[in-house]
């Protein structure tokens, strides 16, 4: 060890974070998952490796380290921006580190409608009932119960 880097040191605050959706009405921070004594220079890129650089109201890296995408309207939308992979870097005297690639993904509130597949069946025969959810939000929507006419129906009961 060199006596510079003596007391000096790189590591994860939360190397955890894979994923990260948000809403494109609201926005989101990330903060970089590390940090160093003395203090580390933190950088952001994209997952190929490319520095990412400030886009005036839509993306910006704060003085912090702190990656910051703006709430913006679907017609400004850039899957280059919203809909892809980053990585955070921390540099300082002990070395530099990388973090794990971060899924950024953003995702609109828009209305939706689920329903159910019409069946037809004949009187005492079973009939399968599809529940179908437009594909736009099916991965965050999941069907929880089934009502008819405000009751609850539960299987095995008449």
């Amino acid at each position: 060890a060199y006596s510079e880097d003596v007391g000096s040191s790189l590591y994860f605050v939360n190397d955890s974070i894979q994923q990260v959706t948000f809403s494109s009405t609201v926005g989101v921070v990330i903060p970089c998952p590390a940090a160093g004594l003395p203090n580390a220079a933190l950088r952001w890129y994209l997952a190929t490796g490319d520095d990412i650089y400030d886009v005036p109201h839509i993306r910006h890296v704060l003085a912090n380290g702190t990656l910051q995408l703006y709430p913006f309207s679907p017609s400004a939308f850039n899957s280059f921006i919203h809909d892809n992979e980053y990585f955070c870097t921390a540099e300082n005297s002990a070395g530099k580190i990388r973090s794990p690639n971060i899924r950024v993904k953003a995702v609109f509130r828009e209305p939706y409608t689920v329903r159910v597949e019409d069946q037809r069946s004949m009187r005492g025969n079973a009939a399968v009932f599809k529940c179908l959810i437009p594909p736009s939000v099916q991965e965050y929507v999941s069907v929880v119960s089934w009502e008819k006419d405000t009751v609850s129906i539960v299987p095995g009961r008449n």
